[in-house]
């Protein structure tokens, strides 16, 4: 929880950093425009002035008795200090450390998006676990009395595809030997209860394990590996039995943590001593 909220505080940092940026390129970008209006404003002042020099030649027509009058009235006037604006040249080096900002913003922009969806996605991740949902806890969708009576009357376990769950029955009276494999005790409430949850999810390679109904065994159909009714290995190239999930039972209804896969236990365990009940369906 420290990094995510480590993650939304940077976040903020670079949102702030990136709103200065946009603020001041918007107040260049002001500025800029201004002296282009002005720099107008002045050219078209300084066309004004010149066209009010008089022409000699219409001067001439009005007679050669006031010539020298004429002369004198028609002499231009100086031009105001000031009138027209001096263009200045763009100093380079200032036109090289504007792209340095630019890019360097660019770069600050682009790591705050980046940021902010890690974010966003790890806010999304965690929601997603609390709100229910694979990686969270999932309801059965039933209650432990109808679980264990569908078992028995279909002899298959209970699918639940949002938690990619099995559920199946526990023997009570093997419940002692249980007890005594370490690889149990996170999931022994359930065993107590009479239930067990086990992940859809091949230990070897990771394929879906489905039910076989002739042997009453879990075949996963890439490998052959096999399992017990409980999930207890059988056969097959996979290192251990199948993994579990905890399971919570209040009033009833039957409630999976789908949090934590707990490891399944070693090759060679069998507390429920049962053997294949017919032929299998995978590997003849």
């Amino acid at each position: 929880m420290g990094w995510l909220i480590l993650a939304i505080v940077l976040v903020a940092a670079l949102a702030a950093v990136a709103a200065l940026a946009a603020a001041r390129r918007q107040a260049a970008a002001t500025r800029s425009a201004t002296t282009g209006r002005l720099a107008a404003e002045t050219v078209q002042a300084d066309r004004s002035a010149t066209g009010t020099d008089v022409d000699r030649a219409e001067l001439e027509a009005a007679g050669r008795a006031r010539a020298q009058e004429t002369k004198q009235a028609a002499t231009p006037a100086a031009r105001a200090a000031g009138t027209v604006a001096e263009r200045v040249p763009v100093d380079e080096e200032e036109l090289a450390i504007s792209r340095r900002q630019f890019f360097n913003r660019g770069i600050l922009a682009t790591l705050a998006v980046s940021v902010g969806t890690l974010g966003a996605a790890a806010i999304a991740f965690l929601y997603a676990r609390s709100a229910g949902g694979f990686g969270g806890k999932v309801k059965a969708g039933a209650s432990l009395a109808d679980i264990l009576a569908f078992n028995e009357e279909r002899r298959e376990p209970y699918y639940v595809p949002e938690a990619r769950t099995y559920l199946v029955p526990y023997p009570k009276e093997d419940v002692p030997k249980a007890r005594k494999v370490p690889q149990y005790r996170p999931v022994l409430a359930g065993m107590e209860a009479g239930i067990v949850a086990l992940y859809q999810k091949c230990p070897h390679l990771g394929c879906k394990v489905p039910w076989c109904p002739t042997s009453q065994w879990f075949e996963c159909p890439c490998h052959a590996s096999k399992y017990s009714r409980v999930g207890e290995k059988r056969g097959g190239p996979a290192p251990r039995g199948m993994d579990h999930f905890a399971v919570e039972i209040s009033g009833g209804d039957v409630t999976i943590d789908t949090s934590t896969p707990w490891p399944g236990a070693p090759i060679g365990t069998d507390t429920t001593g049962q053997g294949a009940e017919g032929p299998p369906c995978v590997g003849g």
